[in-house]
């Protein structure tokens, strides 16, 4: 039985999962049974790519201490329009952000998405 081994974890956006399973479908010719359920969720809920991009740089670029990559993409998943809405997202992690940067953060995902 063989050892896949983790070389390296990174975390990815719904719309960047989503070009990996078009990557692998064409490389495979078919998707297993969770990689087309997968599939078929991120075509329902069809999020704008360079939207996504635009708002992960933007919050990025706002340098919101203790922020990681892992709480911008969570952010881009959800897309949370208020720092009340931005506040419920990062509550499942153990990180302090200000109402300051919550309201820089919404500010930035209304002015993508508006």
């Amino acid at each position: 039985m063989a050892k896949p081994e983790i070389i390296e974890e990174m975390s990815i956006t719904m719309t960047e999962l989503a070009d990996e399973l078009k990557l692998i479908k064409k490389r495979d010719k078919e998707l297993n049974f969770r990689a087309n359920k997968t599939e078929d969720y991120l075509n329902q809920i069809s999020v704008d790519e360079k939207k996504s991009k635009t708002l992960r740089k933007n919050i990025e670029n706002l340098n919101i201490p203790r922020l990681k990559d892992i709480h911008i993409i969570k952010i881009v998943d959800i897309m949370p329009k208020d720092p009340d809405e931005v506040k419920a997202v990062l509550s499942g992690y153990v990180l302090t952000v200000n109402q300051d940067n919550l309201k820089k953060i919404a500010k930035e995902v209304n002015e993508v998405y508006s």
